[in-house]
């Protein structure tokens, strides 16, 4: 995704509008997702919306899971499919930094991992972790049912805090890439709060309209903000700092691990 798109002028516009510049910057560099050329869009501080982009994410494949549903698609069927659509939205960008950060792990010398991590070519460790993480979340999907409606908004959602917070907290380990962008533009005293409040926003309304689900939704939020956080900080342990493939990688286990927490959980509601 190139941010040669990015057709703001020399004004500086006023907050909102640069607000919703970012935004649809953010729709364009994250996901697959359309946005006419025409639209004035910048990509510049587009983290700070990571998190809102991930809950849109989330309450589309809500719908359409809804949709599937009703439709009385087998249920392995149907949540085979949400994954494989999750994946395409993104166009892969998170799993493929995923896969790039297990090849980098995998290696034992740590002066080499950043150079193996820097290679197009996926590695066998890389491979595994894929299957892994989409066998994962298709599993966790057939055996979540409590708050199922909200569930992928609250994984998606954390998923990309994570991001926000290591691109805040931690050195970035390259002078270009992807990665550098937001590192660059990154605003670490607030950017983290702005996904923060939407996420408590959506566990809120989401207890309102169902309150039966409170005590899980409350658990789930406190679980979903210890694993974003842990995530960035244990790769930060292994590498000293991150790159745009970690945050990918931030991503994909944080959805993961948040998923299986929720099917944990639904037992004590």
């Amino acid at each position: 995704m190139s941010v040669s798109r990015d057709q703001s002028d020399d004004r500086e516009p006023s907050k909102p509008l640069l607000w919703g510049q970012q935004l649809l910057g953010a729709v364009t560099f994250y996901t697959q997702i359309p946005i006419p050329h025409h639209w004035l869009m910048r990509f510049e501080g587009i983290a700070r919306f990571a998190p809102w982009v991930g809950i849109g994410i989330g309450m589309g494949l809500a719908t359409i899971d809804w949709g599937l549903a009703t439709l009385a698609l087998p249920l392995a069927t149907r949540c085979a499919l949400l994954v494989a659509l999750w994946l395409w939205v993104t166009g892969g960008l998170h799993l493929d930094g995923a896969m790039d950060t297990a090849d980098g792990l995998a290696v034992p010398d740590p002066a080499r991992r950043l150079d193996v991590m820097a290679d197009s070519r996926a590695g066998a460790f890389g491979v595994m972790v894929a299957i892994v993480l989409l066998g994962l979340k298709t599993v966790c999907l057939m055996d979540l049912e409590t708050g199922r409606w909200v569930a992928f908004a609250l994984a998606a959602g954390w998923g990309r805090w994570g991001q926000v917070v290591a691109i805040a907290r931690y050195p970035y380990l390259r002078e270009t890439g992807k990665g550098a962008l937001h590192k660059i533009h990154a605003h670490p005293t607030t950017d983290w709060l702005w996904g923060l409040v939407a996420l408590l926003g959506i566990s809120g309304l989401a207890g309102a309209i169902a309150p039966e689900i409170g005590l899980w939704l409350l658990e789930v939020t406190l679980c979903g903000g210890v694993i974003a956080l842990a995530m960035g900080a244990w790769l930060q342990g292994q590498l000293g700092g991150h790159t745009g493939d970690t945050y990918g990688a931030i991503v994909e286990w944080t959805e993961v691990l948040v998923l299986g927490v929720m099917v944990g959980l639904q037992g004590w509601v």
